[in-house]
């Protein structure tokens, strides 16, 4: 029984300890989406309490993400990482390109790291990538005093 008790507190502890980057969180919530989408939306706000106040929102978001069917956006492939920005120590951002076979979405993951731990700051989705990399291969942006 004492055996027992410390491989479950161990196990336990370092599934806490495994969660405590936003990589992790990120890893976790892919590895559900894949099965349920609405559950993963649903656990990656649970890491933060303050999310309480806003389930009418969250509810609407897991109403979207349940509603990515296979009849409605076709399969699903997987994500890519689009980008990483680091605002401070304690605050982050990951963007995602999540790909379907009628087209690919963005997840946006935010984190905030108050004390010890990473809690989700904000999650977004949308899909205006095409706008987005058309608006970038215009003349203006690029680099054309190349020597």
């Amino acid at each position: 029984m004492k055996k027992t008790l410390i491989v479950l507190m161990i196990l336990v502890s370092s599934n806490l300890f495994a969660q405590s980057s936003p990589q992790n969180l990120i890893d976790t919530f892919f590895a559900t989406y894949e099965k349920d989408a609405g559950k993963a939306v649903k656990d990656l706000y649970a890491t933060n309490k303050w999310t309480d106040r806003i389930k009418d929102d969250i509810d609407k978001i897991i109403g979207t993400v349940n509603g990515f069917t296979e009849s409605y956006m076709g399969k699903y492939y997987g994500q890519e990482l689009i980008t990483t920005k680091k605002f401070a120590e304690s605050f982050v951002l990951y963007s995602y390109l999540v790909k379907y076979d009628r087209q690919p979405l963005r997840f946006i993951f935010k984190f905030y790291k108050p004390n010890d731990e990473w809690v989700l700051y904000s999650y977004a989705l949308d899909d205006n990538l095409d706008d987005e990399i058309q608006e970038a291969a215009k003349l203006y942006y690029l680099n054309l005093d190349k020597e």
